[in-house]
């Protein structure tokens, strides 16, 4: 079937009683059509509820002698039939990106079609580490005899957040943008990120399982999903980012805002004891996740620059200070006490920082205009640079790894 052209559709409150009823079939054949467009399958089962709900309404409208129309009913009927309409029609917009179309050619990677994308997946290569690399055994030490409680508390709420964030990252990967994106070079970096995040969540669960002795703290930090508040309200913000509903382009928006803004504060509190000689096998593993994580948002951004239909900048923004609200109230709830060199309110500054630095990578400008608070970050990128390595560098940058790039490219 021919995509329908929306814009020759009926509006939304145009007259009910004339409009609803071709709008309903028009919505129908749109959705038929967009149902056998890969990969938005999902359009139909997505509005299922709402179908069955529309329906109903019409067919309490025509039953009986004189059929009669509520202002309860037909408020709620326009309201379900503009939220169906406003989700087929952008996801009809979304079929048309050249990176989410089914291609023919892309179970075979050469020539290598998108450059940038391929030179990404490259540097994520050449940075492949495990778990196995780090030496916690004098973090032991530090855990138990420098470090105050308030600080053991703190550092234990940032690796109860890391230990679940980095699954749900996955879960977004494998059951939606790796689904998505139809390109072979994306699908590539995407199936080396799931990996490495993989070995993230192993890290952080052995850091847990290493500096925890209490059998029911652990069990609760393992399960913070559901146990530790403020990082289930990280949770639930990131989860409602991976609805079928939301426009690829926004997801993609929130997920580096996930990547590089939930992760940024609790990154720089590790790097905050860096600076002062504590937890080296934390604050290694700390170095090599932070430039993963960077690249990947880096990644997101690139992405985002290859779609031809995306949010306006008042929308962007809107995504990154709902998140830069949520890591606001995690920071808060997390460091609610003044450590040395760290407080709540620095961290929220720098929070604001990195948001400012995401918006402007999406082509939005800045909303916090805040600077850097803590010098000490100075030292290292987000952005998913490598030079900040003390040690071992070499074993982490695999020999010529970057250097085949695909030289039959078109």
């Amino acid at each position: 079937m021919e995509p329908i052209d929306t814009l020759s559709l009926p509006p939304a409150k145009r007259s009910r009683s004339d409009q609803s009823g071709t709008r309903v079939v028009a919505a129908i054949a749109l959705a038929s059509a967009l149902a056998s467009s890969t990969p938005f399958q999902d359009s139909v089962i997505y509005c299922y509820d709402l179908f069955e709900q529309i329906l109903a309404y019409v067919n309490f409208r025509s039953s009986g002698p004189e059929p009669t129309e509520t202002p309860l009913l037909s408020d709620k009927f326009d309201e379900l039939l503009d939220k169906f309409w406003q989700h087929i029609t952008l996801s009809h917009s979304a079929v048309h990106e050249a990176i989410l179309m089914l291609d023919p050619q892309r179970f075979t990677l050469f020539p290598i079609k998108y450059q940038t994308v391929w030179a990404m997946y490259k540097q994520a290569l050449a940075s492949f580490w495990t778990v196995e690399e780090l030496d916690l055994s004098r973090d032991i030490v530090h855990w138990k005899s420098r470090l105050t409680e308030d600080e053991r508390t703190f550092i234990t709420t940032v690796l109860a957040f890391f230990a679940m964030a980095d699954g749900v990252v996955n879960e977004n990967l494998v059951e939606r943008f790796a689904c998505e994106v139809q390109i072979a070079e994306a699908r590539c970096f995407y199936g080396f990120q799931i990996m490495m995040e993989n070995i993230h969540s192993e890290t952080y669960s052995l850091l847990i399982d290493t500096y925890i002795d209490d059998r029911d703290l652990k069990d609760r930090l393992f399960r913070s999903i559901e146990t530790v508040p403020c990082v289930q309200m990280k949770a639930e913000w990131m989860i409602k980012w991976m609805a079928k509903d939301v426009p690829f382009a926004e997801r993609l928006v929130a997920f580096a805002a996930v990547e590089g803004i939930f992760f940024s504060a609790s990154f720089a509190s590790i790097f905050w004891l860096k600076k002062r000689g504590l937890m080296p096998g934390l604050t290694f593993s700390n170095e090599l996740i932070s430039r993963d994580e960077g690249m990947h948002t880096e990644f997101a951004c690139l992405l985002f620059s290859l779609l031809r239909a995306v949010p306006g900048q008042d929308r962007i923004m809107n995504i990154i200070e709902e998140a830069v609200a949520v890591e606001r109230a995690f920071v808060q709830a997390a460091l609610p006490v003044q450590l040395l060199g760290m407080n709540s309110d620095s961290m929220v500054q720098y929070v604001e920082f990195v948001a400012d630095r995401l918006l402007q990578s999406f082509g939005a400008p800045k909303l916090f205009f805040a600077t850097n608070p803590f010098d000490f970050m100075e030292l290292i990128s987000l952005e998913g640079k490598t030079n900040f390595f003390e040690k071992r560098v070499s074993e982490y940058s695999k020999a010529n790894m970057q250097g085949t790039s695909g030289e039959t490219a078109m």
